[in-house]
């Protein structure tokens, strides 16, 4: 996740109940020698990454980039859109390199369009100098990603010269999304960090509290846990974090969020989701978590693992702040840990505790 200024989120429909959910390259060196910079002769290309050719204009493209698959490259020829789209569903290639018809600008759509929710494969295009279509795409094309352009007779060097430079910012980026990534999200279980997770409360209850929107807020407390790590190695101790974690996950919609917020405590925030559905999560993820119990080889022991949880909910209208709403949710967990874990308890003022309690059995 980047470490960018937190959007409010979007509002969508109602929950209908909980759902389940790169060899390295060298670099080509550029000799720079005023305005008459020389471009050093490119290395032989080792990238094992699939190089998409779509030749959707017939005029021997393929043909002409053949001499890359001598030096090392993969290419993978296409001669129609329809072809082009079905090479991209099998597989992600690393670049693509296309030659359209007159109006290409549909075709190029097409192709992004074709694995949207990836980060976006790079794109070069192939076009005349009299070819007002780079005028017309260029604009689009900087906001999804990275892509270049090149004459349509350029010589073999160039091609692959253009292919590597995006094939090199492509790793770049990769590794610079990686490196945002591990900032925000806990190593062990993948879920967000405490800061992270805080950011995405303080903006969603803003956002119900804008719109009227629901919410509900879960934080989770795996009970004696410290009894595992001193019964067991620690080993076991970290792979039941990294279960509870998975669990919480599989328990998810993408629009849910979930943090791993001390050791053994965690935080789930359901937006667009009232009481009935949030008591319903709350049971499916006591259940799994305590499934995760039984013997373990080479112990005499056997693994007990539960949870307690506590939860509160959010109208938009009827808690004055995000903290508020913090603070019942963390009163509800400590009902719960009092009444001997195991149990989600609700929050709705210190009366309606008892009949807010779910009952689990042990």
């Amino acid at each position: 996740m980047e470490a960018a200024p937190t959007k409010e989120p979007t509002p969508t429909a109602a929950r209908s109940g909980p759902q389940p959910a790169p060899a390295s390259r060298r670099r080509r060196p550029v000799a720079r020698a005023g305005p008459e910079s020389v471009v050093t002769t490119p290395e032989p290309m080792t990238s094992p990454e699939t190089i998409l050719v779509c030749d959707h204009r017939g005029e021997g493209l393929g043909e002409h980039l053949r001499g890359l698959a001598e030096s090392g490259a993969r290419l993978e020829l296409s001669p129609n859109l329809r072809r082009s789209l079905a090479s991209l569903a099998a597989a992600r290639p690393g670049v693509v390199l296309i030659d359209s018809l007159a109006g290409g600008g549909v075709e190029i759509d097409a192709l992004i369009e074709a694995r949207r929710g990836e980060p976006p494969i790079p794109l070069l295009v192939v076009a005349d100098p009299a070819d007002p279509l780079p005028l017309v795409l260029g604009p689009r094309l900087l906001e999804r990603g990275q892509w270049d352009l090149i004459r349509r007779a350029a010589p073999l060097e160039e091609y692959e010269l253009r292919i590597a430079m995006l094939l090199e910012h492509a790793r770049r980026r990769r590794e610079m999304d990686e490196l945002r990534h591990r900032a925000t999200h806990d190593d062990r279980t993948n879920l967000l960090r405490p800061l992270e997770f805080d950011e995405q409360l303080r903006a969603h209850a803003s956002a119900a509290q804008r719109h009227g929107l629901d919410l509900a807020l879960l934080f989770i407390d795996l009970d004696h846990f410290g009894r595992i790590n001193k019964a067991f190695a620690h080993s076991v101790g970290d792979r039941v974090i990294e279960q509870v974690g998975e669990v919480i996950r599989d328990a998810l919609r993408i629009e849910d969020v979930a943090g791993r917020l001390g050791g053994d405590e965690f935080g789930v925030l359901l937006p667009y989701t009232k009481k009935v559905d949030a008591a319903r999560v709350v049971q499916r993820l006591l259940d799994e978590i305590r499934a995760l119990s039984g013997p373990l080889p080479g112990h005499a022991e056997a693994l007990a693992v539960s949870a307690s949880i506590g939860f509160e909910t959010f109208s938009g209208r009827d808690l004055e702040s995000v903290d508020e709403l913090r603070a019942h949710a963390e009163r509800a967990l400590l009902i719960a840990k009092r009444k001997g874990g195991d149990r989600g308890v609700y929050f709705r003022g210190s009366a309606e505790l008892a009949e807010g309690e779910l009952g689990v059995s042990g």
